[in-house]
């Protein structure tokens, strides 16, 4: 008789402390101590995305990175937005792509600049010669251990990244997406479960989910689903550069259920059902990949 393939969720990942280390701004993936797993190796697709079109924010590292892999091996084509200085990581996502046999359209453009939201979508319709699909991941994290410590230069920029743009794109994308069409955000544990130094990230990412479910209520009528991920602790370069407080870096996920961080690749199997026309009846939801710890809006 033949057995079922188990696997204890608590040892599929890196289970243990991770080492001391930070980056500068921008973090790069190729430089982490410990390598996040985005799928390279392990994703497998099944024309699930056959022939979209899709604009990923923020795709050349952690869960972008993975987004993007999966997609591409669900038969995607991949308009791969990253921020400038970012380029050693996004053209290797940009060869997992095109080992794929898919198209990609490199996009090296800052948010923070008003005008990079129409940039980005008119060169990815330009170069993929349409779009149904925008994934808006990008986002900044600094971690203050006070609000005396918080410049509000930070709070104007991670609001303009982390939310700001991402009215901008969809106001910018909305008259090229057909029905049928899928919208994925990336919200946060933080949104539902904030911690006191995230002040600025965690009041984006509530700011996030209640976008993502409003603007579903209006996209529904064009035929579009809206929807969004709310990840915990995910191993990505995000960390690296600020995103934790010193000295916290090695203890990073080992607080959750499962007692450990998780990988971007186990997040990318929930973008992927999101943007198929599998989830025709799902609209308006947020999805919570946190290890273990619940989410409610």
């Amino acid at each position: 008789m033949t057995e079922p393939v188990l696997k204890d969720p608590r040892k599929m990942y890196h289970s243990g402390k991770f080492s001391k280390q930070d980056q500068d701004t921008p973090a790069l993936e190729e430089e982490m101590a410990i390598q996040p797993d985005c799928g390279e190796e392990s994703y497998q697709g099944n024309h699930r995305l056959e022939n979209r079109r899709v604009l990923i924010t923020g795709a050349d590292s952690g869960i972008g990175r993975a987004v993007a892999i999966a997609f591409a091996r669900e038969g995607a084509d991949i308009a791969l937005h990253f921020l400038p200085g970012e380029e050693k990581d996004a053209n290797e996502v940009a060869d997992y792509i095109k080992k794929a046999g898919r198209k990609v359209s490199l996009l090296p453009y800052d948010l923070r600049e008003d005008d990079s939201p129409q940039k980005i979508i008119k060169q990815a319709v330009e170069e993929l010669g349409g779009l149904d699909t925008l994934v808006l991941n990008a986002a900044q994290q600094f971690a203050r251990e006070s609000i005396s410590e918080l410049e509000i230069q930070q709070v104007r920029d991670t609001f303009t990244v982390n939310i700001i743009s991402m009215f901008a794109i969809v106001k910018e994308a909305e008259p090229h997406l057909p029905a049928g069409s899928a919208i994925i955000t990336t919200t946060s544990l933080q949104a539902t479960d904030p911690s006191d130094n995230l002040l600025d990230y965690a009041a984006t990412k509530a700011s996030i989910s209640n976008f993502t479910v409003n603007l579903a209520a209006q996209f529904a009528k064009k035929g579009i689903r809206v929807n969004g991920v709310a990840p915990g602790p995910i191993w990505t370069p995000l960390q690296l550069d600020e995103g934790q407080l010193p000295g916290t870096l090695p203890e990073f996920g080992q607080d959750t259920l499962l007692e450990r961080a998780g990988q971007p690749v186990e997040l990318a199997p929930v973008y992927v059902f999101l943007a198929s026309n599998e989830a025709s009846y799902v609209t308006a939801q947020i999805y919570g990949v946190t290890g273990g710890t619940a989410i409610n809006l």
